[in-house]
């Protein structure tokens, strides 16, 4: 009898721990949520940051707040996220820079790119656009290199900041073209095309939507993109005459470490619905990136594959963290 009342009490508490936790997860999310957007309001990343922030709370019925914390190439906004409780109520927009370009480029970051977080999906992909002064004697990669060659550490190329992914296509160009570009950084890829439009620089390796309206203008001229396939007007892919060139800005959302694996998943499906909704790609489409969505698992993978890619290519051109 004893037995039996032991076996029933071990099932009721164990039927009640079950139950709490589902309502939590059906509960969640009970308040605003925080979306750490790491970069100053008005850019790219900010932007993607408030697409799927609307997209989210309406979908969940909370509110999904937007807190820019830019600076230092997205590690001040990341370094806060990492550092959050993991209670799924704040997440962060993550990117190549603080997760895969700065982690291996120093080993005095204040956080491990995939230690301190839980990551939730990618949302968006988008290419970069190699761009030149349109009084430069070139129209493609091939004549770019030729020139370059001929004319070693004379042509320059203008970046949105050290380290940041436009900075590292430039090195990648130097190392698998075999040629000595020379690298400007600039504060942001506006000032950069600013200053390829005026020749102050060369070129450019810029977003989209920075250059495709001043190509279209005359004031620049656009030679190729730098993801693995063609994306934009047709223009040939870097890696069509250069195998292996492959640059891309890539945005995703994480929590930080040890959050719940039912909020994790939450989110995954809700990330998911919302990249579903043709409203919300076509969004992502005007801002010059592909929109998409993966699993925890798979975009756990990505983060650690760009890591060790830009490690190399940092390592291999002696590039050095400021």
């Amino acid at each position: 009898m004893k037995a039996t009342r032991l076996l029933l009490a071990i099932a009721a508490a164990a039927l009640m721990a079950f139950t709490a936790t589902n309502a939590g997860s059906q509960a969640y999310p009970t308040k605003p949520i925080k979306l750490i957007s790491p970069y100053p309001p008005g850019g790219g990343t900010d932007a993607a940051a408030r697409i799927i922030a609307q997209a989210l709370g309406d979908q969940m019925g909370q509110q999904v707040v937007v807190d820019t914390r830019g600076g230092a190439s997205g590690l001040i906004g990341t370094e806060l996220a990492a550092k959050s409780a993991p209670d799924g109520y704040t997440i962060v927009l993550g990117n190549v820079a603080p997760l895969a370009i700065l982690p291996a480029s120093t080993s005095r970051l204040p956080y491990d790119p995939v230690r301190d977080f839980s990551p939730i999906s990618l949302i968006a992909l988008s290419d970069y656009v190699l761009t030149v002064h349109p009084s430069l004697p070139v129209k493609t990669v091939k004549e770019l290199l030729a020139l370059a060659k001929s004319n070693p550490g004379k042509l320059t190329y203008a970046s949105s900041g050290n380290l940041g992914a436009p900075h590292l296509a430039g090195e990648l160009l130097n190392l698998l073209g075999k040629v000595q570009t020379v690298h400007i950084p600039y504060k942001g890829n506006g000032p950069a095309a600013v200053a390829v439009m005026s020749g102050e620089c060369t070129m450019m390796f810029g977003t989209g939507p920075s250059v495709v309206p001043h190509a279209h203008s005359g004031k620049l001229r656009m030679l190729a993109t730098t993801g693995p396939k063609r994306s934009l007007e047709n223009l040939p892919a870097m890696n069509e005459l250069l195998p292996g060139y492959d640059v891309t800005q890539w945005y995703g959302l994480l929590l930080p470490a040890g959050a719940p694996k039912e909020i994790v998943d939450r989110l995954n499906r809700e990330i998911a619905r919302a990249i579903a909704n043709p409203k919300i790609a076509q969004l992502y489409v005007a801002l010059g990136t592909q929109p998409l969505s993966d699993t925890p698992e798979e975009f756990l993978a990505f983060i650690k594959a760009e890591k060790e890619k830009w490690g190399k290519v940092i390592k291999t051109a002696n590039i050095k963290a400021d």
